[in-house]
């Protein structure tokens, strides 16, 4: 689930990181307890080698002094300059995320995500799908969920990004998860989204690469396959990892097999992904994440 409870209990979620300085946790936790909020998730770490303090704190926002509205104000003046925080955000429950998916012709991880959606596994609104090929329209449609096609190619890629961004701006979207959506995003693209472009993709990278990996690897008779979700950045399938898993395989598997060991690892290694990112447990600092439990 996502922040909040399913006794409707409304809370907030701090996720911050600045240089280490001590009593910063104390102060924090003094101003929730002072303005009567009730702590309901405490985790935190320090990088010593970077000397960098990471926090995620949740409380109950029944009873709290300060208006929801005004809380972020009181943190920056309480907390902003003195501790000099490079990065925080302020989250409340009360307002669902929405995510938009990109696909291509891939049904897999598609299904799983409008299949946990549909079960009520997370508290998120699906506004939109999008997609460059129009195979996958019946799946959107079994689901209700409106399916934008885009056709792409290299002369139209700047003009289907513009329209597909003023899509996603109109559908007020928090972040966008590309469902093995087989198109590079442009930096420009990116930039409108920093940190909230989810991708999933094989761990075979860069030992096998090109159309057929799963053959490459299965000639090569590797023992291990693998699969990473991560933070999309400029630089291709390099950004900040949120979640990998393996499955080991034998001599016995063959290719096909392979395909299928693979594509269900992906799917569930890139629910992971989201659900971690829902509920709010994803600290991303320069290129590595902190991935709260």
């Amino acid at each position: 689930m996502t922040i909040g409870d399913k006794n409707g209990r409304e809370t907030a979620v701090l996720l911050m990181h600045c240089p280490d300085k001590q009593g910063i946790l104390a102060a924090i936790t003094e101003f929730i307890n002072e303005n009567n909020g009730n702590i309901l998730y405490l985790d935190q770490h320090v990088d010593r080698e970077e000397g960098i303090f990471y926090t995620r704190i949740e409380w109950d926002l029944n009873g709290f002094v300060i208006p929801k509205e005004k809380v972020k104000d009181y943190f920056e003046t309480l907390f902003g300059s003195k501790y000099n925080l490079t990065w925080w955000r302020i989250y409340f429950s009360d307002r669902k995320p929405r995510m938009a998916i990109m696909v291509s012709k891939m049904p897999h991880c598609l299904y799983d995500l409008l299949a946990r959606h549909a079960a009520g596994e997370w508290e998120v609104e699906i506004p939109l799908i999008i997609s460059n090929h129009d195979d996958l329209s019946h799946v959107a449609e079994q689901f209700k969920i409106p399916y934008h096609h885009f056709p792409v190619n290299r002369d139209t890629k700047n003009k289907v990004e513009a329209a597909e961004l003023a899509l996603l701006k109109k559908h007020d979207v928090d972040f966008i998860v590309l469902a093995r959506y087989m198109q590079i995003l442009s930096a420009d693209f990116i930039k409108q989204y920093p940190e909230r472009v989810i991708n999933i993709h094989h761990s075979f990278l860069p030992a096998f690469m090109g159309a057929k990996p799963y053959h490459a690897a299965h000639q090569r008779g590797v023992k291990i396959i693998g699969a990473t979700s991560h933070y999309v950045t400029s630089d291709l399938d390099a950004g900040p990892i949120i979640e990998q898993d393996v499955v080991r395989i034998t001599h016995k598997d063959s290719v096909s097999s392979l395909v299928h060991k693979g594509r269900d690892l992906e799917k569930i290694v890139l629910s992971r992904a989201v659900q971690k990112h829902l509920e709010r447990k994803v600290l991303v600092y320069k290129n590595r994440t902190v991935v709260f439990s």
